[in-house]
């Protein structure tokens, strides 16, 4: 029996996605949608709404629709990224939970969100607690903020596949500091000429860094099973970049889950909290740091595993308890007529919304 409609819109992704299976130019977060909105399926009604879809769809549970902000409807609502569409959504469905889902670190131009969402008694559920620390120090007014991390599949283990000594990867969007790690491996390279990096990335972005150097291998876009093959060959996966601040890192946690070690920056984004073990962060600009825990790995790989708190079991028990929250926050709603939690008005009053928002924000 369905215990609560649940409505999730996505207003950013550059393509309808359906399945898993259909992640081609997409990334972690249309994955996480799908993963999470799919679990659910069995005790939620859930909708998929998106902005860039034309027709309807079904599969896996799940209905997927084009994105229609005068719907009214959803018991919780929750939109990925997007505050503004959000805002929109209040306007539609008082009565309703809404939740901005938050897969990136919002720009400084985006600072009154903070109070416009507080004011809507509109929650942000970031992907990693430094996610939500960060957004914490960006926006002002007191806006809810909570993390859900986002899950890695119980079924991700290690295997027997022999690792690579020489073999290096870089999983990621090429705009995710590729050009830093190709010249980290440019250096790296000299002293341990044997090594070779190969580049796999999502395909949503073109390269951009001319000529690779010695031992750069390019792989284009590959499937997810084929990059956790590569995960379960290479040494490590070669992220020393300083600039581009991962707000969970997908990639780094699916290569902890089979056994692989990422190579990543102390300090930046959420590296230090998604990888296993403190032994897998370095300073990214120190080359001689690099130099000695790619040479101490190839003497001894290290083993490495997941994190639990991010395997699906637990990141669903985590979504489930919100969502329970939300139908047992809603029914005290209908019951007595009180404003749901957040809601800064006076019981039985809408929450405001800024005026000046714009009636449709893609």
């Amino acid at each position: 029996m369905m215990n609560g409609s649940l409505r999730i819109i996505d207003p950013c992704a550059p393509r309808a996605y359906t399945t898993l299976d259909d992640m081609h130019g997409l990334g972690g977060t249309e994955a996480t949608v799908l993963r999470i909105a799919r679990s659910l399926a069995g005790t939620q009604d859930v909708t998929v709404e998106q902005a860039v879809r034309d027709a309807h769809d079904v599969a896996d549970g799940l209905r997927f629709v084009p994105m229609n902000l005068m719907r009214t409807a959803g018991r919780t609502i929750i939109v990925i990224n997007s505050w503004k569409v959000a805002l929109i959504c209040r306007r539609r469905n008082p009565d309703a939970r809404i939740c901005v889902w938050q897969h990136v670190v919002p720009g400084r131009h985006n600072r009154q969100m903070g109070a416009d969402l507080a004011d809507a008694g509109i929650t942000i559920i970031c992907v990693s607690h430094s996610l939500a620390a960060t957004v914490r120090r960006l926006l002002p007014g007191g806006v809810e903020v909570t993390a859900i991390h986002n899950p890695v599949a119980d079924d991700l283990l290690a295997d027997a596949t022999p690792r690579d000594p020489d073999l290096l990867l870089f999983a990621s969007s090429p705009h995710k500091g590729m050009d830093q790690v190709a010249r980290a491996f440019a250096t790296l390279h000299r002293t341990l000429p044997g090594l070779r990096l190969e580049l796999a990335d999502p395909g949503y972005l073109a390269w951009n860094i001319g000529a690779f150097p010695e031992g750069v291998v390019a792989l284009g876009t590959l499937t997810h099973a084929g990059v956790i093959a590569k995960m379960r060959q290479a040494l490590c996966v070669f992220y020393p970049q300083t600039r581009f601040a991962e707000t969970f890192g997908l990639v780094i946690a699916e290569a902890n889950a089979v056994g692989c070690p990422a190579l990543v920056h102390r300090g930046l984004g959420a590296n230090d909290e998604v990888v296993s073990d403190a032994s897998q962060c370095v300073d990214g600009a120190d080359s001689a740091a690099i130099a000695d825990r790619i040479i101490a790995w190839r003497k001894t790989p290290p083993m490495v595993t997941l994190r639990p708190q991010f395997r699906l079991a637990s990141v669903l028990a985590d979504w489930r308890g919100f969502l329970a929250q939300s139908a047992a926050c809603s029914t005290a709603h209908e019951l007595v007529g009180a404003p749901l939690p957040g809601h800064r008005t006076p019981a039985g009053n809408r929450p405001k919304v800024a005026h000046n928002q714009p009636q449709v924000v893609p």
